[in-house]
């Protein structure tokens, strides 16, 4: 009965996965990873495309390269959306759609300035799916369209219905933490948080819409002690009461559905919208693949490596294709190498015993990692996502 489960949960997060588009904008900090990285025009980086919010991010520190990865093109045909909106848009115009979710003209838009710039696939993808971006009314939005964005569609419906969803909003405008801890104890937690949630954010359903496989979710419950939905608990009550949420884009924008000119990722900002249309966006190249595919058969060495939280699942599902990635990590890096990560539990036990070739000889990979663990940790603390159970920061020996 439970080799069954399991393979009903498996099938279900990999129909998921594998025939929609997930992610409708990235949910990793990526202020974060710019901070740790300290990127140059030496540095060229792979990460995971994941929406291309980061990846856009990433070029404003005008790095020699940002090379995207996924194995979903859906997810690569967003990113060059993106890319193709800020060659041939406005600002205004950008903005409109992956700022405000849409516009009316998107149709006209796209057949006359942003289509021809894509590749066949994503043109392809596109062309059935204008809609995503037409915007019929003033609530409908691009950010309510992906796996997620429904997931995010949802939890606003049951605000509403729960009648906290007034109170919740008030979260953003408040002008201090303590007055966020008062809203948030007071008028949201006790509403937001009844058994009926609880068992929603439990079930295989909810959680493939957010990218949470099985073994991630078997990992998390693990190493933090808890189920997933407390420890969702845990991370909002973090978020609302302990970080200010002024400029915290990535809540905002599920319960808006929409960000605000002031509270945005910094490629929506207008100063760096024409940073990256000046060129900086020419640093980024997109690839479909698996990542272990895509370096192998790239030539070029790189600096940093930005893994997202993709080894959850590997390390319990396919151990052998983790050990595969992490050699060609380790082929590919540069001398002083740099590797990021997060995870949804709270300790990563399955990378260090890995053993991968290096100089000629059998090596166990936490030998050949340097960790600082005392600058994850204080990321960590700051995120403002909050939604991970930990973050890695380790440079390479080679």
């Amino acid at each position: 009965m439970k080799a069954l489960f399991n393979w009903t949960t498996n099938r279900l997060f990999s129909y998921v996965h594998g025939n929609h588009l997930v992610y409708n904008t990235c949910w990793e900090d990526p202020r974060l990873d710019r901070e740790v990285m300290e990127l140059t025009g030496d540095d060229d980086l792979v990460l995971i495309t994941s929406a291309g919010c980061n990846a856009l991010d990433y070029a404003l520190d005008n790095p020699g390269s940002v090379h995207a990865v996924d194995m979903n093109f859906r997810q690569n045909a967003l990113l060059e959306l993106k890319i193709a909106g800020i060659r041939k848009l406005h600002f205004e115009e950008f903005f409109s759609l992956f700022g405000d979710g849409g516009h009316a003209s998107f149709r006209t838009w796209y057949g006359e300035r942003l289509r021809a710039e894509l590749t066949p696939k994503a043109q392809s993808y596109w062309d059935t799916r204008i809609s995503f971006f037409e915007r019929p009314n003033a609530a409908a939005s691009f950010y309510h369209r992906g796996t997620t964005g429904a997931f995010g569609k949802m939890l606003v419906a049951y605000c509403k219905i729960t009648g906290v969803y007034e109170d919740a909003l008030q979260l953003f405008s408040a002008s201090s933490i303590h007055l966020q801890r008062k809203i948030y104890f007071e008028k949201v937690k006790p509403r937001f948080w009844g058994s009926g949630i609880k068992r929603a954010l439990r079930t295989d359903l909810a959680l493939s819409l957010i990218g949470v496989p099985k073994a991630q979710r078997d990992h998390l419950e693990t190493t933090c002690a808890q189920s997933v939905s407390d420890f969702m608990e845990d991370c909002m009550e973090a978020v609302f009461t302990k970080l200010p949420t002024a400029d915290n884009y990535f809540w905002r924008l599920y319960l808006f559905g929409r960000y605000s000119k002031e509270c945005c990722p910094e490629y929506l900002k207008e100063s760096n919208f024409e940073l990256l249309k000046g060129g900086f966006v020419d640093k980024v190249q997109i690839a479909t693949s698996d990542l272990t595919s895509f370096l192998r058969s790239h030539p070029k060495g790189f600096s940093r490596f930005v893994l997202l939280d993709h080894m959850d699942w590997l390390s319990t599902q396919s151990p052998d294709l983790l050990s595969a990635e992490w050699q060609a990590i380790f082929d590919r890096a540069r001398p002083g190498a740099m590797a990021l990560w997060r995870s949804g539990g709270a300790r990563v036990d399955y990378v260090d015993p890995l053993f991968v070739q290096k100089g000629g000889r059998k090596a166990r990979v936490g030998d050949l990692l340097q960790y600082d663990t005392a600058s994850a940790a204080a990321c960590h603390v700051r995120d403002r996502v909050h939604t991970y159970g930990s973050f890695y920061i380790a440079r390479l020996n080679n």
